[in-house]
């Protein structure tokens, strides 16, 4: 966490508007609560035991939080740089015995699993349409994603981890309603052959000040991959609220 922070400064300081370019750079944080909605898991892919990490185990809701450094020139190109990371716990026993990543865990013994899924974003969006009224823009994310899940009982651990790059389409529609507030649906998303990936966030925004902006909503994560080394789809819901600065720069470009 500390490492991600330095570099965001430093990128902060490097990337800093000069007076020769109409540009700005954005900080923005989101925490809130977050719910599973669904997580299935076999591990192997094609040899593990399913088993449900919402259904057949308890899972805790948790507090999260993200953050995110924009940066955009002459109001249509955006740069930005994100750190969302998630873990979420749960406990539980099943009936049935679970071969989980090489490990039988006995049925009827109290089991403990962790899910973690940390993800690492660079994203460049284009501002398509850009009106005093309605933004829309398009881009790409380059996501790295930082996955572990684990089981653990008494006297037995299995875990996978996995470190991957995932390419991913971005999106942001802002439409204004006044000067004041606005309707925000942002995220990426994109299925393929191999898996999914969406995270979305739809909220309601408000202007506090020139630099300062909130906003209240509801943020969607889900995905996952079906293949002989994993599967594991999962949902998960997020209650969220947001704040961001906006390091102003009204200088004229050249």
């Amino acid at each position: 966490m500390k490492t991600i922070i330095y570099s965001i400064s430093i990128l902060l300081f490097a990337l800093y508007p000069s007076k020769s370019i109409k540009a700005q750079a954005l900080i923005d944080l989101e925490s809130g609560l977050v719910f599973t909605g669904y997580n299935d898991v076999r591990i192997p892919g094609d040899l593990g035991t399913i088993f449900s990490l919402k259904n057949d185990f308890i899972p805790k809701t948790d507090l999260f939080y993200r953050i995110r450094f924009n940066y955009t020139i002459k109001s249509r190109h955006t740069l930005s740089l994100l750190y969302a990371p998630l873990e979420t716990k749960s406990k539980g026993s099943v009936t049935n015995d679970i071969f989980f990543e090489g490990i039988v865990f006995p049925a009827n013994t109290q089991l403990n699993g962790t899910y973690k899924f940390n993800s690492y974003r660079l994203t460049y969006r284009y501002n398509i349409v850009q009106k005093p009224k309605f933004e829309f823009g398009l881009g790409f994310t380059a996501k790295i994603r930082d996955a572990k899940i684990s089981l653990s009982s008494p006297g037995l651990i299995s875990e996978k981890t996995n470190v991957g790059f995932v390419p991913i389409i971005n999106f942001r529609l802002l439409w204004k309603v006044d000067d004041k507030f606005g309707l925000l649906l942002d995220g990426d998303a994109l299925a393929a052959p191999q898996g999914r990936a969406e995270d979305i966030l739809i909220a309601a925004t408000h202007k506090l000040s020139n630099n300062f902006d909130i906003r209240a909503g509801y943020r969607i994560l889900e995905g996952g991959a079906d293949n002989d080394e994993v599967y594991n789809f999962a949902l998960f819901h997020y209650l969220s609220i947001g704040i961001s600065y906006t390091f102003k720069n009204n200088a004229k470009s050249n």
